[in-house]
Order: C-alpha cells, then sequence, then structure tokens
C-alpha cells in the first residue's frame, strides 16, 4: 500500500496553480516547475507528476484519473478478498466431503 502525502490536497492543487500562473515567467515548464519545487521542499519530479495528474483530473491529458484509480484500487483490494473468501470454502468444503466419506 502506498504511504499517504505529506501534503494534503489543497495544498497540491495551489501548487500547481502556481506553475500554470507563472508558466509565460519562464523558459519551460520544467523551469517554473524547478522553481517552485525547491521553494516547497519537494522535487521537481514530485511536483511535475502533480500537475500531469491535475491535467489528466481536468480532461486536459488522456490517462487514468484519481478517481478512477482509487475506484480500481477498490475493486482489487475486493477481488483479492473475494478470492481468499473463495479459496477458504473451497478447502472447508473439500475438508467436509473428505470426512463425510470416513
Amino acid at each position: 500500500m502506498a504511504r499517504p502525502s505529506r501534503h494534503p490536497v489543497e495544498v497540491r492543487e495551489r501548487v500547481v496553480c502556481l506553475v500554470r500562473e507563472h508558466c509565460d515567467e519562464y523558459g519551460s515548464e520544467w523551469a517554473v516547475i524547478c522553481s517552485i519545487a525547491g521553494k516547497l521542499g519537494v522535487s521537481g519530479e514530485t511536483l511535475r507528476s502533480w500537475v500531469r495528474q491535475a491535467e489528466v483530473d481536468g480532461g486536459r491529458c488522456p490517462g487514468t484519473t484519481t478517481d478512477e484509480s482509487a475506484e480500481l484500487k477498490r475493486l482489487r483490494r475486493e477481488n483479492a478478498e473475494l478470492k481468499r473468501a473463495n479459496e477458504i470454502l473451497k478447502s472447508t468444503t473439500l475438508t467436509y466431503c473428505d470426512n463425510d466419506r470416513l
């Protein structure tokens, strides 16, 4: 399981807005990201991933949205739990049937 972020969603959203607001002041988006990331105390790559995810969530770029990722994670967890329950039921049924033949 991924560890929770140290930065609240509100902070990430505001920082992404800052990147967008200051893009015209720098030579590239990466330059803006590096500048703001340094002031925030996160890596440039972390901030870049926040910007990319915000673009996906906003429908500006193709990809899996945050909500879709959370739903997939929930469904995978549920599927694994159901598989475990099935295995338990199968082993219990086999044990019961084997004992019944004796």
